[in-house]
C-alpha cells in the first residue's frame, strides 16, 4: 500500500522520481543538479531507468555508504523497498552491470562541476574561523588508496617504496582549500600521486577571495605560487623552509621584519621584480621537542596584523589535516580502498565524496548558527550518521 500523504505523480514515474537523500539534497538542490547536467552535457537523449539526476545522487550515496555494495546503497537511496512493491511491483531493481553502465555515462565532470558551483565558504562572518575582517582558510593534499588496476596506475600514478616490492596500491592526489573555522572544504584539485602539489595549485586559484588568509604549510612554497595567490587579493600566511633566504630590511616592534621573495639567486642579486613579505619568527616548544618556525605573509603593516596574532592563525592550519581525517577515516572508513576501477570513476568517486563531506559540514555550519555554537565543537561523526538516516525519509517528486 502506499503511504499516507504519498501523491500520485501526473507523469510517467522512474526510479529517479522516489528520491529522498535528505541533507544532501537541501545543499545540492535538484534545480543545482539539473544545472550541472546541462553544464556538462550529460543529460540523457532517452527517458531511462537510471536517469542522470538519480545518478548524480547515488554517486553521493556510495559516498556515504561507503563499506555498502552497489545494489545495498541503491536499496538506501530508495524511499524505502515498499516503495517497489505494491504499486510499484512493475519495477525492478537495476543490476550491478547496470548501475556501473549508468555510472559511465554520467562521467566525472558533472560531478566536479556541480562541487565546484555549490561549496563556499560556510562560516559566517566575525564568527569563528575568523581573524579581524580575514576567513582563515587552509592549503595542503593528502592521497587516497583507489583499486589496484592496470589503468588506475597508468593514470594515477603508484608510491614508490624502499624495498623492490611496489606498494599496495596506486593512489589519488587531493589538493584542497578548506575553511578553517568549519572544516568545509570549498575548492578540491584531483590527479596523480606524482603530482607535485605546486603544480596541481593554480586549479585552486579562482577560489580565494579577498576576505580571506590563505595558509600553507613549509615545502609548498614557491615564487611563482607566492605571486599568483597574492593576484587573488587574497591575504597569505606561509610557512618557510629553515634554509630560506630572508634578509632583514626593516626591524618592527612586534619582533617581525621587512623582507622580500625572488624568483632565484640571480634574481636576488640584481633585485629583479621582489615580492615584499613581512616575516614572523618564533620557536614552539612540545615536551622535549623545539620547533622553529619562519612565517611569511603580504599583510606589511604590523598594526593590521601583529606578530603574535599571525603566529596563533598559523596554528589553524592543522584544522585541514583534522579535516582530511573526517573525509578519509570516519567517511570513507579506515583503510577502505575506493571501489572505482576505472580513471573517470575514480575521479567521479572522489568528487562525489566532497561533495557529501561538503554537504555534512554546511549543515553544522547552519546547525551552529542557529544555536550561537562553534561549529568545530558539533560532532562530525553523529552528523554523518544521522545523514544515514534520512535516506528513507519519505519520497521527493521531480519538480
Amino acid at each position: 500500500m502506499a503511504r499516507s500523504g504519498w501523491v500520485k505523480p501526473e507523469g510517467p514515474e522512474r526510479l529517479g522520481d522516489h528520491v529522498s537523500l535528505g541533507v544532501l539534497t537541501k545543499v545540492f538542490t535538484p534545480r543545482e543538479v539539473d544545472a550541472a547536467i546541462v553544464r556538462t552535457g550529460a543529460a540523457g537523449q532517452r527517458n531511462r531507468l537510471l536517469p542522470a539526476r538519480m545518478m548524480v545522487y547515488y554517486v553521493m550515496a556510495l559516498a556515504l555508504f561507503s563499506s555498502g555494495s552497489y545494489e545495498e546503497v541503491m536499496r538506501s537511496v530508495l524511499a524505502g523497498m515498499e516503495w517497489i512493491t505494491g504499486r510499484f511491483r512493475e519495477w525492478t531493481m537495476p543490476t550491478k552491470a547496470a548501475i556501473f553502465k549508468a555510472r559511465t555515462r554520467l562521467g566525472s565532470t558533472v560531478m566536479i562541476d556541480l562541487f565546484d558551483a555549490c561549496a563556499k565558504p560556510v562560516a559566517a562572518a566575525g564568527g569563528p574561523g575568523f581573524y579581524r575582517q580575514w576567513r582563515l582558510v587552509s592549503i595542503d593534499g593528502t592521497v587516497l588508496d583507489i583499486p589496484d588496476t592496470a589503468a588506475n596506475e597508468r593514470t594515477y600514478g603508484r608510491p614508490g617504496t624502499n624495498t623492490e616490492a611496489k606498494s599496495a596500491y596506486p593512489q589519488a592526489r587531493v589538493l584542497g582549500l578548506v575553511e578553517c573555522g568549519t572544516h568545509a572544504v570549498i575548492g578540491a584539485v584531483v590527479s596523480g600521486c606524482d603530482t607535485a602539489e605546486q603544480t596541481m595549485y593554480p586549479g585552486l586559484l579562482h577560489r580565494l577571495r579577498p576576505d580571506m588568509l590563505a595558509i600553507a604549510d613549509r615545502g609548498f612554497f614557491s615564487y611563482e605560487a607566492f605571486k599568483l595567490s597574492i593576484g587573488t587579493g587574497a591575504q597569505q600566511l606561509w610557512r618557510m623552509k629553515g634554509n630560506a633566504v630572508l634578509p632583514v630590511e626593516e626591524e618592527f616592534d612586534d619582533g617581525s621584519y621587512l623582507s622580500a621573495v625572488y624568483e632565484g639567486t640571480k634574481q636576488r642579486r640584481h633585485n629583479t621584480e621582489p615580492i615584499p613579505v613581512r616575516v614572523i619568527e618564533y620557536t614552539v616548544t612540545t615536551g622535549k621537542d623545539v620547533g622553529e618556525f619562519r612565517l611569511i605573509t603580504n599583510i606589511l603593516d604590523p598594526a593590521e596584523a601583529p606578530a603574535q596574532d599571525l603566529a596563533e592563525a598559523y596554528a589553524q592550519r592543522w584544522e585541514i589535516e583534522l579535516c582530511f581525517d573526517e573525509l578519509k577515516t570516519h567517511q570513507r572508513g579506515p583503510s577502505l580502498v575506493l571501489r572505482s576501477k576505472t580513471p573517470d570513476g575514480v575521479l567521479q568517486e572522489i568528487y562525489g565524496y566532497l561533495c557529501v563531506h561538503y554537504a555534512l559540514r554546511s549543515l553544522i555550519g547552519e546547525v551552529a548558527r542557529d544555536l550561537d555554537e562553534d561549529p568545530l565543537r558539533i560532532s562530525f561523526t553523529r552528523t554523518l550518521r544521522a545523514a544515514r538516516r534520512t535516506l528513507a525519509a519519505r519520497p521527493a517528486f521531480s519538480p
